[in-house]
């Protein structure tokens, strides 16, 4: 259980299920009120907690609070207007990390002139847990197996070069089923459904299938094209690539050697993925992480997202026209990738702004994906 708390001149505390953490070391939040103040504090040593807040608990929206995140006690005004406040258990799920939620600039926001379809514009994202690493060979495999021997089917067995290089060749419908057999395989609420109801779970069906999705279950799913490009950028905003302005054969895995002055390639494929032959994939975490931790979001295989493909003039839902939490529009003919790959595009394609999309139906051994989790 969580404790949360309201505040505004009479003090109630109600409480609200939590996720799956450890309870003989949850802490609970209690008030003391001093005066036309309130000082919230902890009744242990908060580890792996944030304090957040909303003013809505019919349709909350939690942020971080900022009046304390750091200490163990926080001061809160009697009279302003009434707030929520929790503390949210945040260690997140083995080989994830959390992305934390906040206002970010999505798009081209350096002008990169050949980048006509990423218009920049401020989006909000709530926090999220993301894969460390691209799905493995290796990983891939044994939700796979569990998968097709509790009804599920796929279009694509999927391959990889090697049980610890990423698992590619599958097609979009086929990722969406494996977050959902994952969910399931670790006793979570599958995501993805068949009905509009979300009723029916989607484990069969590929081209031509509506997906639904449950935003609000607990269980894995492909990321939204904002929280990937906010995953990406690792928290440094205005930058081409997750680590700076320039990308070397040091940095990720794609074709160097581009007439672009911030390509320093060298040319051809990087030399880690050519050491074990076609397809040139590097095994997953082989270069280094970005701000938020992740490995390989410039690089190795494209990655799948949620949306749908929209260039301008943006369509209701576009992530390109600001706002929170955007899905993508909701029909189209492509789903969007990104990331760049081993043999895509080369550091154009491995721009963290850069929109690439494919046909969903069709598998290729340049694309694979990585999952992320509702908190």
């Amino acid at each position: 259980m969580k404790s949360i708390l309201k505040l505004r001149g009479l003090f109630t505390a109600v409480t609200m299920l939590a996720g799956a953490h450890p309870a003989t070391a949850q802490p609970t939040l209690n008030i003391a009120p001093t005066g036309n103040q309130s000082v919230l504090y902890y009744t242990s040593t908060p580890e792996n907690y944030i304090l957040q807040s909303t003013t809505n608990l019919a349709s909350p929206n939690w942020v971080t609070a900022t009046d304390a995140v750091t200490a163990s006690a926080a001061t809160v005004s009697n009279t302003a207007p009434a707030k929520f406040y929790r503390l949210f258990y945040t260690n997140p799920p083995a080989g994830m990390v959390l992305i934390p939620a906040g206002s970010f600039t999505i798009g081209n926001s350096i002008g990169d002139s050949d980048n006509t379809t990423a218009n920049p514009t401020n989006v909000y994202v709530s926090a999220f847990y993301m894969d460390v690493n691209l799905v493995s060979l290796d990983q891939w495999q044994s939700v796979y197996t569990y998968a097709t021997g509790v009804g599920y089917s796929f279009a694509d067995a999927g391959t990889g070069k090697a049980a610890n290089h990423p698992a590619q060749s599958m097609n979009w419908f086929d990722c969406v089923k494996w977050c959902n057999a994952r969910s399931q395989q670790e006793g979570w609420t599958p995501v993805y459904y068949k009905d509009a109801g979300l009723t029916l779970v989607y484990t069969n069906g590929n081209v031509g299938t509506i997906v639904y999705a449950n935003w609000a279950a607990s269980g894995y799913r492909l990321p939204t094209e904002a929280e990937w490009e906010k995953a990406a950028r690792g928290g440094l905003n205005g930058r081409r690539f997750p680590w700076g302005n320039l990308i070397s054969a040091n940095q990720a895995d794609y074709v160097g050697g581009t007439t672009n002055l911030y390509d320093l390639g060298p040319v051809g494929t990087n030399a880690v993925g050519l050491i074990d032959g076609y397809p040139y994939t590097s095994p997953v975490g082989s270069f280094d992480v970005n701000g938020y931790g992740l490995y390989d979001m410039a690089g190795n295989v494209l990655e799948w997202c949620w949306d749908w493909y929209g260039a301008p003039p943006y369509q209701t839902g576009s992530p390109y026209l600001g706002g929170t939490d955007p899905h993508g529009i909701t029909t189209g003919v492509r789903r969007v990738e990104r990331g760049g790959s081993w043999d895509f595009g080369g550091a154009d394609a491995a721009r963290t702004a850069t929109r690439n999309f494919f046909n969903p139906a069709n598998p290729a051994n340049t694309i694979g994906f990585r999952c992320v989790k509702g908190l």
